[in-house]
């Protein structure tokens, strides 16, 4: 895949917006499951978002588009981030953001794995060598204890994966179809399945009026991050956004800080450092080598 400069540099802003908003919607997420079953959850807020991004889609003119939300590739691609969400929710409920957000970050590593074997998308050594230096910038941030490798990380684990695997899934879908039809039908799958999981597995809670705040306020979120997610990797090179995913861990100390009170030591500012230094250093590889190009 060929990208321009200005075309990455709209993916890499694209994924920095996506990395905040979803993170957010993580946040609003865990302080949902306070009180309430992981599913039933996932369920609510699938409602919630399909309702907020309905008018868009059809304010924007993508109302004859709906009809891609059963598109072969899309389907696919959303299933892989069905089976990544209902093993996400749980481990959510169960581990700190930050830990998790941390496992969650092999994800770029085998995104990259994914589209050099599959697409034959060139890496190079220095952007592998950058991209392993924000992975353990990543874990420095988050520092998983022992705690960390239990039955609801390797949930984490095998949601990560299932994130990679949507995304190169991701480039198979046709540029014919709108970025906001498959946020949408992302919306729409996972809710389904997460209505017919909570119903086989799950016991049903009344959700109060404070459950239903915060979950308006996560399906807004979410379907901001799934248009930002799809429009970064549609409008730039995989290597060159991949390691702005990293600045998950960052919005994770963050929402730590902001939200449950706990405070970065000094490893994990450190891990903050490497994260924004190895993104910076990515978008300076990519600008020296488009000047060579045109320089040869």
């Amino acid at each position: 895949m060929s990208t321009s400069p200005s075309s990455n540099l709209r993916g890499i802003a694209f994924m920095v917006i996506a990395t905040g908003v979803f993170s957010t919607n993580d946040v609003l997420m865990k302080l949902a499951t306070v009180g309430m079953p992981p599913y039933e959850v996932l369920f609510l807020r699938g409602v919630m978002a399909s309702l907020l991004m309905l008018p868009l889609i059809l304010l924007t003119g993508n109302g004859r588009q709906l009809r891609h939300v059963v598109d072969k590739w899309v389907v696919i691609r959303n299933t892989f981030e069905f089976g990544a969400v209902l093993c996400f929710i749980v481990a959510l409920a169960n581990m700190p953001i930050a830990d998790l957000s941390a496992l969650g970050q092999i994800s770029p590593m085998l995104l990259l794995l994914g589209v050099a074997l599959i697409y034959r998308e060139k890496i190079g050594v220095a952007r592998m060598v950058l991209i392993t230096i924000g992975f353990a910038g990543a874990l420095l941030v988050a520092q998983p204890g022992v705690s960390g490798f239990s039955s609801y990380a390797l949930l984490g684990l095998v949601s990560a994966m299932c994130v990679a695997a949507r995304d190169i899934v991701g480039r198979k879908v046709g540029s014919n179809i709108p970025a906001p039809i498959v946020a949408y039908a992302t919306l729409l799958l996972v809710m389904v399945g997460s209505g017919i999981t909570t119903l086989l597995f799950e016991d049903w809670v009344a959700p109060s009026p404070y459950h239903l705040l915060l979950l308006a306020g996560s399906g807004l979120f979410l379907s901001l991050g799934h248009l930002f997610i799809f429009l970064s990797y549609r409008n730039a090179a995989t290597s060159a956004v991949a390691p702005f995913y990293y600045l998950f861990s960052v919005w994770a100390v963050l929402s730590g800080v902001f939200v449950f009170g706990t405070f970065p030591n000094t490893l994990a500012l450190c891990g903050i450092g490497l994260i924004v230094a190895s993104g910076m250093a990515v978008v300076f590889l990519d600008r020296r080598r488009r000047r060579l190009q045109v320089l040869a």
